[in-house]
């Protein structure tokens, strides 16, 4: 992660977490993500996986995009190729690419997910998010709780309700894929609610 993006992380992690009147002790309840994680994380000290990164975007309301985005935010409807903020996780190697610009209901992220890792999100990850996931080179395993799909180049896959969800890279070479999220209301009806 460059530096900047992990110092516009620590601030857009705090300055959400101020702005809904949570303690740090709050948040590590809400997320499942240590106090002191949360304080290294809000402080630039520590690199947050792709995991952990979700948990805490759960547990402040936010997707993990959105996330991300905030860091990255300058106002406009365009988002360059070059200006589109990339973030890797120091475990797996999985990187994603916020290709939309910010403000937006509906994210468009470009995931580069290497040969044989594995990436875990809670169920918490997907509350009033409606979701679709576009390969465009690769095999891609996903696990929805029971549910499995296995995804090849230009299969899309809707996810089900919220549950534990997995993406596995199966085959030579990693996957690529696109994933669609589109941000609704807790009161307005979906797949995800």
């Amino acid at each position: 992660m460059a530096e900047d993006l992990a110092a516009a992380l620590a601030r857009i992690v705090r300055a959400a977490r101020e702005e809904q009147g949570l303690t740090r002790a709050r948040l590590a309840d809400d997320s499942g993500v240590s106090r002191a994680m949360i304080a290294r994380i809000e402080q630039a000290e520590a690199q947050p996986t792709a995991a952990l990164l979700a948990r805490l975007s759960a547990g402040l309301g936010l997707t993990l995009s959105e996330l991300i985005a905030r860091a990255e935010s300058d106002g406009s409807r365009v988002r360059r190729a070059d200006a589109q903020p990339t973030w890797t996780d120091p475990d797996t190697g999985y990187t994603r690419r916020a290709v939309s610009p910010s403000g937006s209901r509906l994210e468009l992220v470009d995931v580069l997910l290497p040969q044989g890792a594995r990436v875990d999100y809670p169920a918490d990850a997907y509350r009033a998010l409606d979701q679709q996931v576009w390969v465009l080179e690769g095999t891609l395993r996903i696990i929805e709780g029971t549910s499995e799909s296995t995804l090849g180049p230009g299969d899309c896959l809707t996810l089900g309700p919220p549950s534990p969800t997995s993406f596995l890279s199966e085959g030579e070479g990693g996957c690529r894929y696109v994933v669609a999220l589109a941000k609704r209301s807790p009161h307005e009806p979906g797949p995800r609610s």
